[in-house]
């Protein structure tokens, strides 16, 4: 699922809450190509996962193809459409020749009746569009929207192949779901106008139109590959909580004053489709970023062992729950995502004995390394293995020292850690526990001696 369609599933969705009216999902599967079963399952894997509950049982559209072409049979009958027997050459000669002409294609069959040489020919069914007018829709987000009738071509209902094309499958779902609000992305906006051509022929009331801006990258481009995750599933995997992406979608293109955070509660509470903007949205990473660290500040520490967890599962990395759990509430206000909590956590599960770079050797010099067993005497003779008790101490220990944490601290660091990057020094200790913080720094010292 695109990000763009998880914003519009997300506005929907909170203006049914907010006016207490209901989401409704339907499943448009009628390429029976593109629409396997593991890409409808990607539709509610994503929608549940952001926390979207929808109401009632999901409609598949394809399921309803007799009632489309009942519709179409009205249509036929009211005159308001016709067969259609022209050639895919024939039909793209009359669009060359209509475009140079100012207007759209309009059939030399929309006024013909088919004699004895069409009877069981190939043929299409096409809406015998107005040649004058404008078609009007007032959108709650763009205003009055004019679509000139000139510029509709006699668009096709019914393919040869007898299946129904999206426009009119849609308009007929709409009406028989009891759809009052189409919230959706503005690239449909141009449906709109074929859309409402279609409620008035039928004879139905016309639903309220929403159509919702663009997502740009942070350059002012159109979402692509260069731009990075695109979908639901690839903010997932990249780390992202869904009440972060909730929070951050709604921003995109809506808000509420000064508001960068707020609950789903608030959300709902605050949320109107018409405060919604024309102007695009823009995918600014460094802002999803922000949201997402608070959520995970927030977030349940049981939670985040399960997260992080399957993050080190699949770099076949062993844990131990207790110690994720005395670790992630020490190092989480420095992750902006759940992969790179995981990253913050991965020092705690290192295997012993920590092969030393030549780094840390360098840093292991006499005077170092009397330090630190100086240090280690300290440490097993403290009872308080909180991460201010092991501050308090470490201070305390440099001060007896008469010198700075500069003169140990990278070597313990790397002691405790390994090479590369690691948290403080009270914070390594505390999340090791204090016999697993012994023992590395012994297997430091021990491979010098």
């Amino acid at each position: 699922m695109h990000i763009g369609n998880a914003r519009a599933a997300l506005f929907n969705w909170l203006y049914a809450r907010h006016t207490g009216g209901r989401f409704l999902l339907r499943i448009e599967d009628t390429d029976r190509e593109r629409s396997t079963e593991a890409s409808v399952q990607v539709i509610f894997d994503s929608l549940e996962w952001l926390g979207l509950d929808w109401d009632g049982e999901p409609v598949f559209q394809f399921a309803r193809a007799p009632l489309h072409k009942a519709a179409v049979d009205r249509l036929l009958e009211s005159g308001h459409a016709f067969r259609c027997y022209m050639g895919v050459e024939e039909a793209d000669a009359l669009r060359e020749a209509s475009r140079a002409a100012g207007h759209a294609v309009r059939s030399p069959w929309r006024d013909r009746e088919p004699g004895p040489e069409e009877a069981g020919a190939p043929h299409v069914i096409r809406f015998k569009t107005p040649s004058d007018g404008d078609t009007v829709i007032e959108d709650v987000v763009r205003g009055t929207v004019r679509f000139p009738n000139k510029d509709i071509e006699d668009f096709v209902l019914l393919r040869t192949d007898g299946t129904t094309v999206y426009n009119l499958a849609v308009t007929v779902d709409d009406h028989d779901m009891g759809v009052t609000h189409v919230i959706r992305g503005e690239e449909h906006l141009s449906n709109a106008g074929r859309q409402t051509l279609l409620y008035e022929a039928l004879g139905w009331t016309v639903p309220t139109f929403a159509h919702v801006p663009l997502i740009l990258g942070a350059d002012g481009a159109k979402l692509s590959k260069r731009h990075g995750a695109q979908s639901v599933g690839d903010f997932k995997a990249m780390g992202y909580l869904p009440e972060a992406m909730r929070n951050y979608l709604a921003k995109l293109g809506w808000g509420h004053g000064d508001d960068e955070l707020f609950t789903d509660a608030q959300a709902i509470a605050w949320f109107d489709i018409a405060d919604v903007v024309k102007a695009a949205a823009r995918l600014d990473q460094d802002k999803l970023n922000h949201v997402n660290n608070h959520y995970i500040r927030l977030a349940e520490i049981d939670r985040l062992v399960g997260l992080v967890g399957e993050v080190h599962a699949l770099r076949s990395v062993a844990i131990d729950e207790v110690v994720l759990a005395r670790t992630i509430p020490l190092v989480r206000d420095g992750a902006r995502t759940i992969v790179e909590l995981a990253d913050l956590t991965a020092f705690a599960f290192k295997t012993r004995p920590i092969e030393q770079d030549d780094k840390t050797r360098g840093l292991l010099n006499n005077e170092t390394r009397a330090r630190l067993s100086r240090l280690v005497e300290r440490l097993n003779q403290i009872n308080d293995w909180s991460h201010d008790g092991l501050g308090q101490m470490l201070r305390a220990f440099a001060e007896a020292e008469g010198v700075g944490m500069g003169k140990f601290g990278p070597a313990l660091r790397a002691t405790l850690c390994g090479p590369g990057p690691g948290p403080d020094l009270a914070t390594a200790l505390a999340s090791l526990g204090k016999d697993e913080s012994l023992a590395r720094i012994d297997d430091a010292l021990s491979q010098l001696r």
